[in-house]
This record gives C-alpha cells, structure tokens and sequence, in this order.
C-alpha cells in the first residue's frame, strides 16, 4: 500500500490536541520517537528529526504554541534510499531544559539532569493525555503497512522507540485502550508492533484515523473475496484431480477385465458401459451419463459393480 503510513499520519494531525496538557503529552511522545537529548557550549538541547515536512511543522506549531519557542530547521538531508528529505530541526539553552523536564525526558536532580528512560506517568494520567501521547507516538515513530496484490505483506503497525523501558511502558498504555501490543529489539532500537486486521481496525478508531479506517476495510473486503476465490478455485482444482484418478483408475480396471475374461462376457449393461469407459478415459460418470442418456446414480451403480468384478479377479 504506497505510502499508507502518511494517510494515517494525514489523520491525525488533521485534529491536534487542544488541551495544554495534551500537547505537552504529544510532544513528549514524539521526542521519545524521534528526538534526540544533545549537550554543548550552549548546554542541553535536543533536535527533532522526521521525513515529512507537514509532521515536522506539526509539531514545531505545537511546541511554539505551548512553550513560545520556534525551532529552527538546522539542515535538510536526502536519504538516497528513500528519495525524500530527512529535516532536523534543534533547540538549545535554558528553554529546552526546561521543555524536556516538563515532557519527561530528563529529570533534574540536584541542579543537574539525567536522561529518563521510561514515560511520565504524570503526562498520561488522563486517558485524553494518554490518547494524545500515543498519536504522538505514531507521527514520531509509527509505520503501518496493509497487504497488497500477491505480495506475502500482511498487516503490520509499528511505534519505534530508543529504549525498552519506555517501549515496555508504551505496550501498557496500550492496553488501557484495550489494545495489545508486543516488544521486539530491532538494532539499536525497540519495536512496539501490532499484526492483525482486527488490532489495526481497533487503533485507527481509538485514535480517529478515519480515511486510514476506510481503506482498511476496503483492503480487508478485497483480500477476504480474493481468499474466498482461491478456497473455491482449491476445492475445484481439487475435484478435478479426484475425478481424473478416478477415472483413470476405472479405465485400468476395466482394461483388466477385457484382459481376463472379456467384456462380451459381462452384463450387456455392464458392457456397454465398460466400453463407454475405455473409449473416455477421462469423462466424468456425469458426462458417461449424459451419453448412455442415463441417470448419474444408475452409471455409478454400474460402475459399481464392475469395480466388484475386478476385485474378484486374481491379478
């Protein structure tokens, strides 16, 4: 599904946070995902960086909103593999400081600060916070793929975190919305990841991606009638295979009768069937049927009891 990360990311910030609270939560949440603590000559300071200019403004809008700091793009880099601009943007001094205490990320201890690796149960006590926090968990380090043609892809949602601990933590706050999620260390990284329809059906509902929730569906229906076609098309093929060997079976079985006693010496029903038999090899009782202008259950007597007669020969 081209790009369906950013149709998801599309619907989020379609409906930013209101609430102050809920913006401070958001932002902790995207500077756990896709931040970076920095120290130098002007102090502490952290950078941003996202591969989407819309999710960056997005986010520098609401930092400016709540803190007045306006961060300033510090460079652009292409990243050849995937044809599109990596932006970081930075924040230095006092001011940031203080924005990655308030957002959990540091902690001030005795005049100095030291990196928390967990998340500030304080920024998500309110299940609109905790809400806030995991949509911003998704635009700073969320990914979502949707199966698509014959690919072997299937559903796959994604938040990538730096450190276990708040990964562990993030799988938690998950489960107060009644989804559940599981950790697994990718690299140098942590990955909280979800792979069912149903689990991805559930989070672009929890958090109101509605045009994500649309598509899924409409990629949820196209697979389930594709699957469907594919058990018939199966079980078809598969009685195809089951008359051919029957119908290849009957034939050396009769062959078998003509060899040792001869067809002149059955039933004249019986023979004429027989014969019919070996001229079609490969037909169906149903179209022997059709042919004898008989009922299928009548051929498939008689067939019967020509079978009966083989198994009576010695060979």
């Amino acid at each position: 599904m081209a790009n369906f990360t950013w149709e998801v990311k599309r619907d989020l910030i379609a409906s930013p946070p209101e609430n102050a609270c809920c913006k401070v939560a958001a932002l902790s949440a995207f500077l756990r995902t896709s931040g970076a603590v920095t120290a130098g000559r002007e102090g502490v300071g952290f950078e941003i960086v996202s591969e989407n200019d819309r999710v960056a403004e997005y986010f520098v809008s609401l930092l400016e909103s709540v803190y007045g700091v306006r961060m300033e793009l510090r460079e652009a880099v292409v990243d050849p593999k995937r044809s599109r601009d990596k932006l970081t943007f930075s924040c230095r001094g006092e001011q940031a400081a203080r924005i990655l205490a308030e957002t959990g990320i540091l902690r001030r201890e005795a005049g100095s600060f030291s990196l928390s690796l967990g998340i500030s149960p304080y920024l998500t006590e309110n299940d609109c916070c905790a809400l806030a926090y995991v949509k911003g968990a998704f635009l700073g380090g969320g990914s979502c793929t949707l199966p698509q043609g014959g690919s072997k892809t299937g559903y796959h949602l994604e938040f990538v975190f730096s450190h276990m601990q708040a990964a562990e933590e993030f799988c938690l706050l998950l489960e107060r919305f009644e989804l559940l999620a599981k950790c697994i260390v990718r690299g140098e990284s942590v990955v909280v990841y979800m792979k069912s329809r149903d689990a991805l059906s559930d989070f672009f509902s929890l958090v109101g991606a509605k045009g994500a929730l649309k598509k899924l569906n409409a990629v949820s229906a196209s697979r389930d009638e594709a699957n469907y076609e594919n058990r018939a098309n199966n079980c078809l093929t598969g009685n195809i295979d089951r008359t051919a060997r029957a119908s290849a079976n009957q034939a050396l079985a009769i062959g078998v009768i003509q060899k040792k006693i001869g067809l002149s010496s059955l039933d004249p029903a019986l023979a004429e069937l027989a014969a019919l038999r070996l001229s079609f090899p490969m037909e169906s009782l149903s179209e022997l049927a059709a042919r004898l202008r008989l009922s299928k259950s009548c051929v498939n007597h008689r067939m019967r009891r020509l079978m009966e007669i083989y198994n009576g020969l010695e060979h």
